[in-house]
């Protein structure tokens, strides 16, 4: 099967999980449902969930195991949008080719719309019957890290608090390493929280090729931001450099970022190749993230 075959059926697969993960809440007299909904089920490239799919089969790890990790990981990762694009982070008003939650509801709505989905994924991992208790509580508290304090809310609060102030390349890096990075740290220590049959080793190879690889999203990220276009990207181009945010491309110029992203690349590689198990998925996986053009 082709990568891009494999992506296409997780893709499939994601969505059904989503709109069953929906579908037991009952109807409200308000549009919050429809807008979780919006802001759920668009056209995403559900990178996490591929990546738990991807771990989850290098690992021989049961496919409903994983299911609940998918769904969790992508609810994190659309309310983590929702707040993202609100006036008051980066106001953008388009997402995934389509108006963002705020402009499309309200930006009320798009809160409470990123509250509930945060709340689903917790939900959802709970009320999982494929998982024991064990499992869920280690699934819950790495996927709680890595949405909080210690991760993505973390490095968004850097973000916001250097907005129109220069930085220096070690704060960017630690500031994506959060707001992006841990939530792909996040999908390796949640299926290792569904095996005891992996050394320390092993253990430290994922984590090393996780990290890697969240670094070098958001360096062809910032690429991406000045090398193309609204259309292909589906949210604005340019609107970091609008908000006069520090960028990778900005740091370092544009070819030197290209270097780093090749480098951040290699790195990663290195690090599969170290894993006693077929890692032609893993590594298929980390040149779709470096490839892609949107």
């Amino acid at each position: 099967m082709s990568f891009k075959h494999r992506h296409t059926q997780t893709i499939e697969h994601t969505n059904q999980l989503l709109t069953q993960a929906l579908g037991h809440y009952p109807s409200l007299p308000c549009d919050l449902l429809p807008a979780m909904e919006y802001a759920l089920l668009g056209q995403g490239k559900r990178v996490r969930p591929l990546f738990i799919a991807i771990l989850g089969e290098t690992l021989a790890i049961d496919a409903n195991k994983l299911a609940p990790l998918m769904v969790a990981i992508e609810c994190i990762h659309a309310y983590s949008l929702v707040h993202d694009d609100l006036p008051d982070m980066d106001n953008d008003d388009l997402r995934r080719g389509q108006p963002t939650c705020h402009i499309q509801f309200s930006p009320g709505t798009a809160i409470l719309v990123g509250d509930a989905l945060q709340s689903l994924a917790f939900e959802h991992i709970a009320n999982s019957p494929t998982l024991t208790d064990r499992e869920k509580v280690a699934v819950i508290s790495v996927l709680a890290k890595a949405a909080g304090y210690d991760g993505m809310c973390g490095g968004q609060a850097i973000d916001l608090h250097f907005t129109d102030t220069a930085i220096d390349i070690n704060t960017l890096t630690q500031l994506h390493a959060l707001k992006t990075g841990a939530l792909l740290s996040a999908c390796v220590g949640m299926v290792i929280a569904l095996t005891s049959d992996l050394d320390l080793a092993d253990i430290a190879h994922l984590q090393t090729f996780s990290r890697n690889l969240g670094l070098a999203f958001q360096v062809l990220d910032d690429i991406l931001d000045v090398t193309s276009d609204s259309l292909t990207l589906g949210k604005p181009s340019g609107s970091d450099q609008e908000l006069n945010k520090s960028t990778f491309p900005a740091l370092l110029g544009l070819q030197a970022s290209q270097d780093y992203l090749a480098q951040l690349y290699a790195e990663s590689l290195q690090s599969s190749d170290q894993l006693p198990y077929n890692t032609t998925l893993l590594n298929e996986f980390a040149e779709f993230l470096v490839q892609r053009s949107y």
